[in-house]
Parts: C-alpha cells; sequence; structure tokens
C-alpha cells in the first residue's frame, strides 16, 4: 500500500513539473520573438533612412544662390510631415544687378579702381517665405539622387542703397557723390576715382516692400539621408510696391523675373 501511495505521488509531482516546464518554454519564445520583431523594425527603418524614404524630424540648410540678375545666401529650416512632404521656411539676402550695368577701370589694370558707369543704387533684397518640398523620386540606393519639388512664396524687404562715387574736388579733397548729384552740379572740374564701396551710403537707405514666389526642382546627392548636399534650380518671380530705380536712364521697374541655381549643404535629424 505504501508502495503504491509513494508511487502515486511521485506521478503526480512529475505532472506538475512537466507542466510548469511546459508553460515557461512558449513564455521564453513570445519573449525571443518580441525582441526579432523590434529588431527587424528597427533595421527596416534603418534602410529606409539610408536607401529609401526619408525619415527624420527637421533639417538645416544652407546654400549660396547665383541667379541671371544677381547672387545671395540662404537658409532654410524644415520640418517633417511625411515620408514624401517636408514643410519649410527659408530665408534670403540677395544683391540684384540691372542686366544694363557695365563696369569701367578708372586707372591701370593692376593697380586702378573702377565703378559701374551710370549705376544709381545697390539694391539688396532680404526674403522670408513659407512652403514645402514634396519627393517626386527617392534614392532607392546609397549612391541614387531624391529629385524633390519646391513651391514657396513670401513676403521681400527691397533695401535701396545710394551708389557713391569718389570724386575729387577743385582743392584736391575726396568727397562721395551719386550720378545724380553729379549730372545736377554745374561744376565741371571733378575726377572721378572710383566707386566709394559697400560701407558707404547707409544713412541714406530707403526700404521697398514686396511679395515674391518661387518654384524649383531640387536634387539631393547625399549618400545618406542625415545629410544634404543639394543642386536646386528654378524661377524666381518678384513684384515691389514701388518702382526700383538701378541705372540712370533705364526704365524702373516693379516686376521682376529671373532663374536661379543654389548649391545647398546640410543635415537632418
Amino acid at each position: 500500500m505504501n508502495k503504491l501511495f509513494l508511487s502515486f505521488l511521485a506521478c503526480i509531482i512529475c505532472i506538475n513539473v512537466w507542466a510548469q516546464d511546459s508553460t515557461y518554454r512558449p513564455s521564453s519564445i513570445d519573449q525571443h520573438n518580441s525582441r526579432s520583431d523590434k529588431r527587424k523594425r528597427k533595421n527596416n527603418i534603418l534602410k529606409m533612412e539610408e536607401e529609401g524614404d526619408l525619415i527624420f524630424n527637421k533639417q538645416n540648410v544652407f546654400g549660396i544662390k547665383i541667379a541671371t540678375d544677381g547672387y545671395g545666401i540662404f537658409f532654410e529650416k524644415g520640418k517633417f510631415i511625411s515620408t514624401k512632404k517636408t514643410r519649410l521656411l527659408q530665408f534670403e539676402l540677395n544683391e540684384k544687378k540691372s542686366p544694363k550695368e557695365k563696369r569701367i577701370s578708372t586707372g591701370d589694370i593692376f593697380f586702378g579702381s573702377s565703378l559701374v558707369d551710370y549705376k544709381l543704387n545697390n539694391f539688396y533684397q532680404f526674403k522670408v517665405s513659407m512652403g514645402e518640398q514634396r519627393i517626386l523620386g527617392g534614392k532607392g540606393n546609397k549612391n541614387g539622387v531624391i529629385v524633390s519639388a519646391i513651391y514657396t512664396g513670401g513676403i521681400s524687404l527691397g533695401l535701396i542703397k545710394p551708389y557713391y562715387l569718389n570724386v575729387e574736388d577743385s582743392t584736391g579733397n575726396i568727397i562721395h557723390k551719386t550720378v545724380n548729384d553729379l549730372i545736377a552740379d554745374t561744376v565741371d572740374s571733378y575726377g572721378i576715382s572710383g566707386a566709394s564701396g559697400f560701407t558707404v551710403g547707409w544713412g541714406h537707405l530707403s526700404v521697398k516692400p514686396g511679395l515674391h514666389a518661387k518654384a524649383a526642382l531640387r536634387f539631393d546627392y547625399a549618400r545618406f539621408n542625415t545629410s544634404v548636399t543639394a543642386i536646386e534650380a528654378g524661377v524666381n518671380a518678384e513684384f515691389y510696391f514701388g518702382k526700383i530705380p538701378l541705372v540712370y536712364n533705364v526704365p524702373q521697374k516693379q516686376f521682376f523675373f529671373n532663374g536661379y541655381v543654389t548649391i545647398m549643404f546640410g543635415s537632418r535629424k
């Protein structure tokens, strides 16, 4: 009887141990599968970041702009909206030049100065704009190119600085005069030695507000999506609430249209 009881007790203990072991192993498998799934998701995200869709929170981009009527510098902040769309906030500082400008020398080729003949004003622009970047085609691989459409619009602040010349008066002193000053002056004995330079004329600055819009294509050649190495080419339209005098005896305009190319560098996070 005792042997029978002990055998029965041993069977019960074995059954409990087997049951506990069988419930533990599926739990371990589930944990292993969970870790494996997380690892796969992380690898997929890394793969998408490096070779496919853009996945980031923000981007900061700097650029140098060359336009058909001037040049400038550029800064952009971008906020990720989706894998295909980014909201943009852009800032630009440009100098616009008239196609009628003609630079001439006022001395010998090595040591002489120069000026722009009949130039009235330097025209600088500070622009703020908002818009979107929409991806048209992804890289596909690390050596590919991301092609995006860019469209933005915003406000412009036109800064008009008189263009001064270094003029020698009858006593031999150098004074600063504009083309309009020289035309209105009745004294013909002045000698012009060159342009007065960037620092002269800011005390007579005038401001013309305006609006602008642009459309462009951006080609991003960066190896990884965490960086930006791009070329942007597009067209830009500007309207100012007042005519801009640039060159003497050349019709003044309020509306400007140009083409441009910008070389860009930056990063994404």
